[in-house]
């Protein structure tokens, strides 16, 4: 589709970054010329290529290249990865060629080729264009998850899987030719495939940020981000924008609405493993509640019990997806596979569905409530708490855009609150209204902004840090 694009309107503009920008056809042309080297090296169809580089255009050149190649790319971000962590991933995802920019160099391991997306740029000769057959089955990239728990996990996602959301609605999210798609998140982050491929399958202008997040949002039309990222801009300084998509966590009621009122809203849900979301909603302000939606097309979600049998509607379960997202499974982790995918038989047929590990229920119109993880349900004096539950009802507070809850210890929690102007007493007596007593912080703490990992969700563990930290130092 990249290339349909390339060859119906090459002067149009792919990508923008720091002043530069690039067109389809020079694109189309540096691509060929890079994935012409690629096949060179020994890259064949189904192989996998790291692409550790910094945000900008060669980053975009890279992605495509590698896909020319029929091989499937291996992202990270050149500024934030450390090196045990990019060992452990070219070991696990078996590369042995590593794109990377000459202003953002990397430890590559012996026996591994880097390759200058700069210096294959800037050589001045055309080249055929790597004739590969095409497969769907293959695999488009591979995302390693954060690795909160452990080593990071590498998820393959074959181009099935990201068709079927890209390609059809809303996952499109109306992207056209010529339209301004902002490019803000980590690539390493599968939500940034949703920018970067969903913008160029349509042929759209991708804007790429620098340093200031709000400076691109101004200027685009579509943007996607987390609900903590999208917490720090203001809407109203965004007159461009027609179209929204916040996932990765949930998102709270004030801010959907604050959005809503300005543009087209969506509220999406969806692990790595079933392809960037497999829900959406489009979210209006006078909604009786705020939703993850129904399942995009092609995909299923249910709520099962302990047995995983289906739950009534309206009984809290955990969702388990399946249908044409689910992807293809973990690199080199045959256990994991087994804990997480499951064979599906409701749509049988050989079909796979995945354990998600999100609480949900199904509402009477056939819509999805999202309630957070199973992670985060913890024990508080001996009483099951949901941590986001928690948040949920501080976000509720006048004032309050962003909220989360860590648990101290057996016995009590502590709640961080965004910004700092939030009035704490009426915040734990917003709580001590709405839930039971044992839910009540022991603390709320007030920040400027909360902490963000290097994918845009709030860093719990970095807020239990300061907690217990705070803790001490009262004590």
């Amino acid at each position: 589709m990249i290339e349909a694009h390339a060859a119906k309107a090459p002067s149009s503009t792919a990508a923008e970054h720091g002043g530069e920008r690039i067109t389809y056809g020079e694109l189309e042309r540096h691509a060929n010329r890079l994935a012409a080297r690629l096949v060179r090296e020994g890259v064949r169809p189904g192989d996998r290529v790291a692409l550790v580089v910094r945000r900008g255009i060669p980053m975009v050149v890279g992605i495509l290249a590698i896909l020319k190649a029929g091989a499937a790319y291996v992202p990270q971000d050149a500024k934030m990865v450390r090196n045990p962590v990019l060992r452990h991933i070219l070991s696990t995802a078996r590369c042995t060629i590593v794109l990377t920019q000459s202003d953002a160099p990397v430890t590559i391991p012996a026996g591994i080729l880097g390759i200058d997306i700069d210096q294959v740029c800037a050589e001045g000769t055309d080249v055929p264009v790597p004739r590969i057959r095409t497969d769907p089955g293959r695999a488009c990239y591979v995302l390693f998850t954060s690795g909160t728990t452990g080593s990071p996990n590498g998820v393959e996602v074959t181009h099935a899987n990201v068709a079927n959301l890209l390609l059809t609605e809303p996952g499109d999210l109306g992207i056209r030719p010529g339209t301004t798609v902002g490019q803000i998140l980590n690539i390493a982050f599968d939500m940034a495939a949703w920018e970067i491929l969903g913008c160029l399958s349509h042929g759209g202008t991708l804007l790429i940020r620098g340093d200031d997040i709000g400076e691109t949002a101004r200027r685009v039309e579509v943007l996607i981000a987390t609900p903590t990222i999208l917490s720090r801009i203001d809407p109203a300084s965004c007159e461009r924008i027609r179209t929204v998509a916040v996932a990765g966590e949930p998102c709270p009621r004030a801010l959907a609405d604050r959005w809503a009122r300005r543009c087209t809203f969506y509220n999406g849900c969806g692990p790595t493993e079933t392809t960037i979301v497999n829900t959406m909603q489009r979210h209006h302000p006078g909604a009786a509640r705020l939703t993850i939606g129904r399942p995009t097309p092609n995909n299923t979600v249910y709520i099962l019990d302990e047995h995983r049998n289906p739950c009534p509607i309206g009984e809290v379960g955990e969702m388990w997806a399946g249908g044409d997202g689910v992807s293809a499974g973990y690199l080199a982790n045959p256990e994991l596979n087994a804990e997480r995918y499951s064979p599906d038989p409701f749509l049988g047929g050989g079909r796979r569905m995945f354990r998600t590990r999100d609480l949900g229920r199904w509402t009477c119109d056939g819509e999805l409530e999202h309630f957070g993880r199973t992670d985060d349900q913890v024990k508080i004096r001996g009483f099951r708490v949901e941590l986001d539950a928690v948040s949920a009802v501080l976000e509720g507070v006048p004032g309050c855009v962003r909220a989360a809850t860590v648990k101290l210890d057996d016995r009590s929690l502590a709640a961080f609150v965004q910004p700092a102007t939030v009035d704490p007493v009426l915040a734990r007596k917003a709580v001590a209204e709405a839930l039971p007593y044992y839910c009540v912080p022991e603390s709320i703490h007030l920040m400027e902004a909360l902490p963000l990992t290097d994918r845009g969700k709030i860093d719990k563990p970095r807020l239990l840090r300061l907690a217990r930290l705070g803790r001490e130092a009262t004590a």
